[in-house]
């Protein structure tokens, strides 16, 4: 057991040589509660700072056809009842999400009162989770929502949108008796009825989550080879903890090995790619998370922040793309919260208060942006090289215990050396660690940017709890919050010896940072002198 004030010491070497393979798609999709939400005001406000200070390039949330999204309807006439489609909430919806850049993931669930061959509900707003009592009019009902969002946004655009058919259909709750052989036939039908509309559509499933994810991917990928269905993708679920305790309105977890997650998915893509048909075939993973429940606590936490940066160094291994569950804290499936931090799914919480997860996506949606190529990768840091040559990186230092392993208390790693990677399991990992990072410099000046989030410098949850957590927060408290959430901006100048440069980051417990280092001299202004001006301050 190491004491949480020990210092942990590395150092990397980067080269003009290094190389490391990473495969960044931060940006391709959020999750999101049931589409009805969006019709909130607070959804909204959250969802446009999420776009404003991110900016993803997809949404996905349940409840599509639920009945508080009315798209599903019958009347009686002559004596025989008949069916029409409602989408004005629809269109509300679609609306708002393309006002911030969003373009949907369609899920297509849960079943319409009226369609559902039994009475089966989920969650607190009640979604049908029964199969359709006629799968010609399920079908009858895809085809008509897809054909009116061609006609109203333009079919180029809509078949861009990727579908996936139902969610976690492995579950008893989502999926009546957790029945296989029904699902398959649902995605089947549901498979046909849209390539029908346009063969363009890009399709997947089985959207299951863990447990029995292998059994249920095999087999949903031999009954495609043997229906020679040619399904566009595989998507599934990955959530990162132990059985949660649960307590008065709040679940507490631990966190599982991240080695078993990512062994986990591995089997997922050695599946896929021993059916030659379906070998390389892309992995979309619809949700992704430290915790499965609304109320984990975890997720308001610099843990959670820490630990999600590690996720995302390395969920594009092999996958195409991982969506974060969820944008925000406007979610409803096991009630509504009784408090601002109430370890909801979001990356904000009630008030538009960005929790520190929310930047760690920031981060490496600025990683993307760059244009760089990485150089560097392993559990603590990544590292890319602008192809202007300059660089930036994100690091983290998870703080949680781990039940074996140990880890060397120094390690001197020479840049891309994607070995180093995931080979030493943490055992209480509750130290501060100092990076050492060594670049190859060319130009004679530089300045370090760095962005700081971690307990002491970007904690609402912290600040939140000292106020005496209250669970209504006044407009005061709500702009003392959003303060609080702001990461720690340092910039510092540095120069270059013997050509290179040495940069030292600093981790606290559970710390993420984000950093650049861009070459440049200072060019001041005649007669300005920076340290004429510091020197008069300090008399």
């Amino acid at each position: 057991m190491k004491n949480a004030g020990e210092l942990k010491e590395k150092k990397v070497v980067i080269t003009e040589k290094s190389s490391a393979f990473f495969h960044n798609n931060v940006d391709y999709c959020i999750g999101t509660g049931r589409m009805g939400l969006a019709l909130t005001q607070e959804y909204q406000e959250q969802l446009k700072l999420v776009q404003e200070e991110i900016g993803f390039q997809h949404i996905r949330g349940h409840g599509l056809f639920c009945d508080d999204m009315a798209i599903f309807q019958t009347y009686e006439e002559n004596g025989e009842t008949k069916v029409e489609y409602n989408y004005t909430y629809l269109d509300r919806v679609m609306d708002s999400y393309r006002k911030v850049g969003l373009k949907p993931f369609l899920e297509l669930g849960f079943m319409p009162e009226k369609l559902a061959s039994g009475t089966q509900t989920i969650f607190y707003w009640k979604g049908n989770t029964t199969p359709p009592k006629d799968y010609e009019e399920w079908c009858r009902m895809v085809q008509a929502l897809l054909r009116h969002l061609m006609e109203r946004y333009g079919t180029d655009e809509v078949v861009q949108w990727p579908i996936e058919v139902w969610n976690e259909p492995n579950l008893c709750g989502f999926w009546e008796n957790a029945d296989m052989e029904e699902y398959f036939k649902l995605f089947h039908c549901t498979f046909d009825a849209i390539k029908a509309v346009d063969e363009r559509f890009r399709v997947g499933g089985p959207a299951v989550c863990g447990g029995t994810d292998e059994k249920w991917i095999r087999a949903f990928l031999e009954y495609c080879r043997k229906n020679k269905i040619p399904v566009d993708y595989v998507t599934r679920h990955h959530y990162t903890i132990e059985q949660p305790e649960h307590e008065g309105h709040y679940d507490y977890s631990e966190l599982m090995r991240p080695e078993d997650g990512f062994a986990n998915l591995q089997t997922t893509r050695d599946i896929i790619d021993s059916f030659p048909e379906y070998r390389g075939l892309p992995i979309h993973i619809t949700e992704f998370n430290t915790s499965y429940t609304p109320k984990g606590v975890i997720h308001d936490t610099n843990l959670n922040a820490a630990f999600i940066a590690h996720q995302l160094s390395r969920l594009g291994d092999v996958n195409e793309s991982y969506s974060y569950w969820t944008f925000g804290d406007v979610f409803e499936e096991l009630g509504i919260p009784f408090a601002p931090f109430h370890g909801g799914f979001g990356l904000v919480a009630e008030g538009c208060i960005p929790k520190p997860t929310f930047w760690t996506f920031a981060f490496y949606k600025k990683l993307q942006e760059s244009g760089g190529r990485c150089v560097y990768k392993d559990d603590n840091l990544v590292v890319l090289k602008r192809p202007n040559g300059n660089y930036l990186g994100v690091a983290w230092n998870v703080a949680y215990n781990e039940k074996q392993g140990n880890e060397t208390p120094a390690e001197e790693v020479r840049g891309g050396q994607d070995a180093a990677v995931g080979q030493n399991a943490r055992a209480a990992r509750e130290w501060r660690r100092k990076l050492e990072i060594q670049f190859p410099a060319v130009e004679e000046e530089y300045c370090l940017l760095t962005k700081i989030v971690d307990e002491e410098t970007c904690n609402p949850l912290k600040v939140w709890h000292d106020i005496g957590e209250p669970a209504h927060l006044t407009e005061e408290q709500k702009k003392l919050l959003r303060e609080s959430a702001k990461p720690c901006l340092k910039t510092e100048r540095k120069q270059q010896h013997g050509g290179s440069l040495r940069v030292e980051l600093m981790l606290e417990k559970n710390a993420v940072i984000y950093f650049e280092l861009n070459a440049g001299k200072v060019n001041p202004d005649r007669g300005y002198r920076y340290e004429k001006v510091i020197s008069q301050l300090a008399n």
